[in-house]
């Protein structure tokens, strides 16, 4: 996996061929264990077990926890950027039914709640679970990799635009904005 994630780093996503020639192991074994190049590139995602992004302790203030929470985001995104996009577009293939289908598990919905939690005080009627999930669609690999490769943001660029993004959710939440979902109707 490391010799795969070296490669995805400097040139996209290589062959299992390629991934064997620079671990220094043979393309049987390689093929043994990834017998596709989805699967070899799935494999290679990211694995965080880090339940919680907060700092402990964790800050009061709700617009203090966001951000503590898109900082280590963030700091996720960009590290593991070359394998993020390769399951995106792993993603975006039709048959979803390969291992990256199973990538997307909303571990950064659940960073987000978290750090929602002092809404519960604040704004008791506002769905909580709705603002994390808007929040996450304006934060993650995709929008990184739209706010880069097509606005052309630079990197720390793209990470200032996502935490302003984010913080404006939520402050037109706090507002009364997005306590309820938009009628059918517009």
């Amino acid at each position: 996996m490391a010799a795969t994630r070296e490669l995805m780093a400097r040139s996209g996503d290589p062959t299992v061929e390629q991934a064997a020639a620079h671990a220094g192991i043979s393309r049987t074994t390689a093929y043994r264990y990834f017998p596709r190049q989805r699967d070899l590139l799935a494999a290679a995602y990211p694995q965080i077990e880090r339940q919680s992004l907060l700092p402990d302790p964790a800050p009061s203030d709700v617009f203090d926890r966001l951000d503590a929470v898109l900082l280590g985001f963030l700091e996720v995104t960009t590290g593991w950027e070359p394998q993020l996009r390769s399951a995106l577009r792993l993603s975006l293939e039709p048959g979803a039914d390969h291992p990256a289908g199973n990538l997307r598990r909303g571990r950064a919905i659940s960073w987000i709640e978290e750090a929602l939690e002092p809404l519960q005080w604040l704004r008791p009627d506002l769905d909580r679970r709705r603002l994390a999930v808007a929040i996450r669609s304006a934060t993650g690999i995709e929008s990184f990799v739209w706010l880069t490769d097509v606005a052309g943001l630079s990197r720390p660029q793209a990470c200032e635009m996502i935490r302003s993004t984010a913080h404006a959710l939520l402050r037109d939440a706090i507002r009364g904005g997005a306590a309820e979902p938009p009628s059918a109707t517009g």
